[in-house]
């Protein structure tokens, strides 16, 4: 029996498939070289414009719950933002590069909304951002929450 995927997340696991094992093993190494940033780190949606950013944006806080929620796409969220916490010593732009450095922030910051105030999504921000938040993401968030507030 197939489990109800609302949010369509099986499309992260599917491309994450074939090189999650590599993303993980560049981020362990400090150094992003290949193109996974949309599927491992993704953002909520409206900030990016390519068909990838659109394709794997996350479109509203219930998603993002379920993500982190889900328990392998939560999981590798968690590690993959671990591995960069090693790192203390390199700027998020020289790991990450441009503009990978921006939607990594972007991620954080969604994630980090959702989250206890000590997960590894505020760690990120407080080492590499000085604490600073994505502002689009906060509002892109805010905005999503009014319409779904009655008052």
């Amino acid at each position: 029996m197939t489990l109800p995927d609302p949010y369509h997340l099986n499309r992260f696991l599917s491309a994450q498939e074939s090189c999650f094992s590599q993303a993980l093993r560049e981020l362990e190494q400090g150094q992003k070289q290949s193109h996974w940033m949309w599927f491992i780190f993704p953002q909520i949606a409206g900030l990016g414009r390519s068909a990838m950013a659109v394709r794997y944006a996350i479109s509203s806080t219930e998603e993002a719950r379920a993500y982190l929620q889900h328990e392998i796409l939560g999981d590798r969220l968690r590690i993959c933002a671990r591995a960069l916490l090693a790192h203390h010593d390199k700027s998020i732009r020289a790991i990450m590069g441009q503009p990978d450095d921006m939607k990594l922030r972007s991620s954080m910051t969604l994630f980090a909304e959702l989250s206890e105030q000590e997960s590894v999504f505020h760690q990120v921000i407080q080492l590499f951002y000085a604490g600073e938040k994505d502002p689009l993401t906060l509002s892109r968030i805010k905005a999503a929450s009014s319409r779904l507030d009655p008052t």
